[in-house]
């Protein structure tokens, strides 16, 4: 099932390029999933049918509780990312031995429509990093990786954009930077364009992920690179804090970030993340 958040509602996709619009009275995804869930989705009928392509798409969780980002995730990445630690001087960096996981604000999202603004105070550094995020559908508290996938909603596409140059500093030891700050800058956390829900696939996912930028292919991987799987994700996360439904996990970009070459976002270009069986998320980049 494809669902999407618009601004008349939740949607349900009935065929190719058709949106049927939801009898529910709720605001977005993140509404439904803490209320009756995706059963009520399924079920509800349809207001008024409109084209896909017509529909003012947004995120399909407006305001996630929570959003958790995994750093390393993908071997490509993570062997330019040690390789760039060591030329900043900090060789001691090594392979995470568990997920690496970070805490980003929810207000950072915006939908696929929506414009990325560059901030006032880090406007020349600012990196994409295309990745397919995981949306909770149930209340996850140390559940076991056996039992994980049945706690997820669907999966959505999520560019993991970040101040580089605020990162670098929290990486040198700046006391004063951290990466949540890094990515959690407004518009960072483009999502959607729908969920796609979790029965329409498995935990062993082999979906290609693809970033362009400007119609330029920088970033092409597959998400059965992982080096934790989905399920692993989110049993590990789990034991730190509770999961609710509609937190959204990133889980990881593989490599060709800007970062790598220098080749950051400037005002007028587009980054598309496109992501086999969810679709493209476009997004164009914005001077503050």
């Amino acid at each position: 099932m494809r669902l999407y958040t618009t601004d008349r509602g939740i949607g349900r996709e009935d065929r190719d390029g058709t949106l049927g619009l939801l009898d529910l009275p709720y605001r977005d995804l993140g509404e439904l999933l803490s209320g009756p869930g995706l059963d009520a989705a399924r079920s509800a009928a349809f207001t008024e049918e409109v084209e896909l392509a017509e529909a003012k798409l947004l995120a399909p969780i407006i305001r996630p509780g929570k959003i958790l980002i995994v750093g390393l995730n993908y071997p490509s990445h993570a062997e330019e990312a040690l390789a760039a630690f060591a030329a900043m001087g900090r060789g001691d960096i090594a392979m995470p031995t568990e997920p690496n996981m970070h805490l980003i604000a929810g207000s950072a999202t915006i939908g696929p429509t929506e414009e990325i603004k560059l901030p006032v105070i880090a406007p020349d550094e600012v990196d994409y990093e295309g990745e397919l995020a995981v949306v909770m559908g149930q209340a996850a508290a140390s559940v076991p990786v056996d039992r994980a996938w049945d706690y997820v909603a669907g999966l959505t596409i999520a560019n993991d954009l970040g101040a580089r140059d605020i990162q670098r500093r929290a990486m040198t030891g700046d006391p004063v930077a951290s990466i949540g700050v890094a990515k959690s800058f407004d518009t960072f956390k483009p999502l959607g364009p729908c969920l796609v829900t979790a029965d329409e696939f498995s935990d062993g996912l082999d979906l290609r992920l693809q970033t362009r930028v400007n119609g330029e292919v920088r970033q092409d991987d597959r998400t059965s690179s992982f080096i934790y799987s989905i399920a692993e994700l989110v049993a590990h996360f789990s034991k730190h804090q509770t999961l609710h439904p509609g937190d959204v996990i990133c889980t990881g970009t593989p490599s060709g970030a800007g970062f790598f070459t220098g080749r950051y976002l400037r005002p007028g270009d587009e980054v598309e993340v496109t992501i086999e069986r969810i679709g493209v998320l476009r997004n164009r980049v914005s001077a503050a």
